[in-house]
């Protein structure tokens, strides 16, 4: 298998709950069933938050300016009273940052990864230069909209219904996150890239309150959990790349569910991963001949609070 993974990613085998945590989370089926509420759930061991003060943190951190004006109020809307908030566990992973770039703008790539490889059923369509459609194929569908996207900010609004056996009547939902990103290149080459993502889901339900007491833990181990495997997965793809990347550009010609210009797009942004590791390596060898090898443990990022 092309993607073969070890350690603590995992096997991609045994990933049945990926979802669409780059594309904004689809308002997944998991997350309808709503939140407490910012002070539902205190900081917990892990690293994530539920907490007043990581919800304060992470509503100051969003470019309200930035934003198109026809969507500011709706982002102001949900962040302002979310029926759940969650600042996920911080991921960091070894990743070139242009390919990082490439699928969190490029999610649909991802999707169909997920799809050629058979580990996934969730679809994503690009209907717009920013906008996709999306469908988790468990009854919850959507509309998301990438607002504001820069070399170490991501700000994602959707909108999504639920519609299956769990309530009599379709359930209506929105949802914003916040992904931060910060790189440090270490000195054999790699680069580290720390993910913070912080997400905002408002659910129109006036009687899910008990629900979302009730659910509240579990569904924020739910998103913890899609946003590790999903950019664990993403690592894997960046590390595929460089140690393989006539494989990729293999793999990107069965990605017959995107544009023929994306599939194109994608497999020169992996050749690149190969040609600037191949780069990085020779100058580090370089550097270092004669030398006491430089400690290549992972560094951490002081710029994103957990």
């Amino acid at each position: 298998m092309l993607f073969e993974s070890s350690g603590r990613t995992g096997r991609l085998s045994s990933w049945p709950r990926l979802r669409i945590c780059l594309a904004g989370l689809l308002v997944a089926s998991s997350a309808v069933l709503g939140g407490g509420g910012a002070s539902a759930v205190a900081e917990t061991p892990q690293g994530g938050s539920n907490g007043r003060q990581a919800r304060e943190d992470a509503t100051r951190s969003i470019p309200y300016e930035k934003l198109p004006e026809e969507i500011q109020g709706k982002v102001k809307a949900v962040v302002q009273n979310p029926s759940l908030f969650r600042r996920v566990p911080v991921q960091v992973i070894d990743c070139d940052p242009n390919l990082y770039l490439f699928l969190v703008r490029n999610p649909e790539v991802v999707v169909n990864i997920w799809q050629v490889m058979g580990i996934s059923r969730v679809t994503l369509d690009r209907t717009g230069p920013n906008t996709f459609k999306g469908n988790d194929a468990a009854g919850t569908t959507g509309a998301i909209r990438l607002c504001y996207s820069n070399h170490d900010t991501q700000v994602i609004y959707a909108e999504g219904a639920y519609d299956g056996p769990m309530f009599s009547q379709p359930v209506q939902a929105q949802c914003v996150l916040v992904l931060k990103a910060a790189y440090v290149q270490e000195t054999n080459g790699h680069y580290y890239i720390t993910n913070r993502l912080d997400a905002f889901i408002h659910v129109d339900h006036v009687g899910l309150d008990l629900i979302a007491k009730t659910f509240a833990p579990l569904v924020t181990k739910t998103i913890d959990i899609n946003f590790r495997e999903t950019a664990a997965f993403v690592s894997v793809v960046s590390r595929t790349a460089a140690a393989n990347p006539q494989g990729v550009r293999r793999l990107a010609a069965k990605l017959t569910g995107l544009d023929a210009n994306l599939r194109n797009e994608f497999a020169r942004v992996a050749d690149g991963v190969a040609v600037a590791q191949a780069a990085a390596t020779a100058t580090a060898s370089s550097n270092t001949a004669g030398e006491r090898p430089e400690s290549t443990a992972k560094p951490t990022s002081k710029k994103l609070r957990r």
